[in-house]
């Protein structure tokens, strides 16, 4: 049996720059915010702190989506495949500075536990890279990016109807999620097993609870 692959010191670096950016600091985004600023209307305060929660679930999925890939990145023995995380990873950061960015807008704050939902992603991503190889890591990307479409989806269905600007950022951010799960399919990912999936699903139903709060 081999052993499994040690990561660099310049990549346990970047892996705890990126979790130390993720958390404490503000992120920066590399595209534009897809907002619409001539369609802005005025919201009433029920309406913004209604908006405001379901963006902090949002961008509390974008801190999870950083420790996954990141996590990924470091255990592959594939510099391919560790590109490809990585890639996916910078686009996760422009939407990590959106919903950022619209939680100021609305008056919101970011999770109090944002620490305790990267570390549990973190973990996941490395036992899913560790224990079940490159194509188990990718099969955690479609589901993890498909339930993650879906969420965003039902945002759609809740958000504020003249809330223009979260929707334009949560459409944005539907058809990134949707494209890095059909780039996993197609670079191989395994089907995970019914009981997975179902664990997944009660682990983002807790999560997104918890978010929606606090």
């Amino acid at each position: 049996m081999s052993l499994p692959r040690l990561p660099t010191l310049d990549q346990l670096c970047r892996a705890a720059d990126t979790a130390l950016r993720t958390v404490f600091t503000r992120p920066h985004a590399s595209r534009s915010c897809p907002t619409v600023p001539e369609r802005a209307t005025e919201l009433s305060p029920a309406e913004k702190a209604h908006a405001g929660a379901l963006m902090r679930v949002n961008h509390v999925g974008e801190v999870c989506a950083q420790a996954l890939y990141t996590a990924q990145a470091l255990v592959t023995k594939s510099p391919t495949l560790r590109d490809h995380f990585l890639h996916a990873a910078n686009e996760e950061t422009d939407h990590l500075a959106w919903t950022r960015q619209r939680l100021d807008e609305l008056g919101a704050h970011p999770s109090v536990l944002n620490p305790l939902w990267y570390a549990g992603a973190f973990g996941l991503g490395l036992a899913a890279g560790q224990l079940g190889g490159d194509r188990w890591s990718l099969g955690f990307v479609v589901e993890t990016e498909t339930q993650v479409a879906a969420h965003l989806q039902s945002h759609l269905e809740h958000l504020p109807a003249e809330d223009h600007a979260s929707r334009a950022i949560v459409v944005q951010m539907k058809d990134d999620e949707e494209r890095h799960a059909q780039q996993a399919t197609l670079a191989g990912a395994l089907d995970l097993p019914a009981p997975v999936k179902t664990l997944m699903t009660l682990a983002a139903k807790v999560m997104t609870t918890v978010a929606h709060r606090i």
